[in-house]
């Protein structure tokens, strides 16, 4: 017979454990989420390796804790004025400057000579080491002088060029040309020679033209190398002006540098080389800026 009787109590705790192994898949999810948690927390920490997330204006903290350590220096009297003004006799200066129009007229020229080598040098550089990059022949070539000429510094070079091209406007923009050209030939040499061969059998799969393979692995390839290598030259073009501008220029901020100098005015001098420290930084943003701008496919540490 079937027994229809219905369970005592002793039998309640079978149904209990029961209803508590069915609950238990619950409670494991519950006591799961500490290791979700932690695994999480581990994400985020790796998030953090690196040099940590931008700050806002934060390349000007360097220049202006500078700038405060000089102003204070300037005003409790630990830095003496006759050999480094403080930086308001220096703005004053500078204001001066500027209403008389001789800062002006002479961050001009000294901004064209640099224009001029620079560009010169970007031209001369390219050229010649996307030749020596892309021919053995030319390689053979080219990469021996300019070896060469890299082991002899360039400021070793000045009374060569003066005694050839004088010293008007052609021997200082030449010198100029001279000190840029060699890192932008390094950095673009380099950068084809280290071109992914992969790349080069698949361009030969394709049967790309020469004009095809230039264009979409040649020039992508020597990008990175020749940006960087223009970071450099930019920085070498001001620090070579600051040296040809003071072989007897008669305009030019090295020559207000001379001049001034002669009378024994530190403001200008100290005026004169904030205003290259500022065309240096400016321009070396700008290079950065143009490499972001031209590599967006590039992820670096930097970012």
């Amino acid at each position: 017979m079937v027994d229809l009787s219905i369970p005592n109590a002793d039998s309640a705790p079978d149904v209990s454990r029961h209803q508590q192994w069915h609950r238990r898949p619950s409670l494991g999810r519950i006591q799961s989420s500490p290791l979700i948690t932690s695994n999480r927390t581990r994400r985020q920490r790796r998030r953090k390796l690196g040099p940590g997330p931008t700050i806002p204006y934060g390349a000007a903290i360097g220049p202006a804790l500078l700038l405060i350590v000089w102003s204070i220096g300037s005003a409790t009297g630990y830095i003496d004025d006759r050999i480094l003004s403080a930086p308001w006799t220096v703005a004053l200066t500078g204001l001066e400057l500027i209403q008389d129009g001789r800062l002006q007229e002479n961050l001009w020229t000294s901004f064209v000579r640099s224009f001029w080598g620079l560009f010169w040098g970007i031209v001369a550089g390219a050229s010649l080491g996307v030749i020596a990059g892309l021919s053995r022949i030319g390689e053979y070539l080219v990469d021996g002088p300019i070896q060469i000429k890299r082991a002899i510094p360039a400021l070793a070079l000045i009374p060569l060029l003066m005694l050839w091209f004088g010293i008007g406007e052609s021997m200082k923009i030449l010198t100029i040309a001279l000190i840029t050209f060699a890192p932008i030939y390094i950095q673009t040499h380099d950068g084809l020679r280290s071109t992914d061969a992969r790349f080069i059998e698949l361009a030969e799969t394709l049967d790309l033209s020469n004009l095809q393979f230039l264009r979409h692995v040649v020039l992508p390839a020597a990008l990175p190398g020749f940006l960087l290598g223009l970071r450099f030259g930019v920085t070498y073009a001001w620090l070579a002006l600051v040296v040809v501008e003071q072989l007897n220029a008669t305009s030019g901020l090295g020559y207000m540098i001379n001049l001034a100098r002669t009378y024994g005015q530190t403001e200008v001098i100290i005026l004169c080389l904030a205003v290259y420290a500022a065309l240096g930084l400016s321009s070396d943003w700008l290079v950065r800026f143009i490499t972001r701008k031209a590599l967006p496919w590039r992820k670096i540490l930097a970012d």
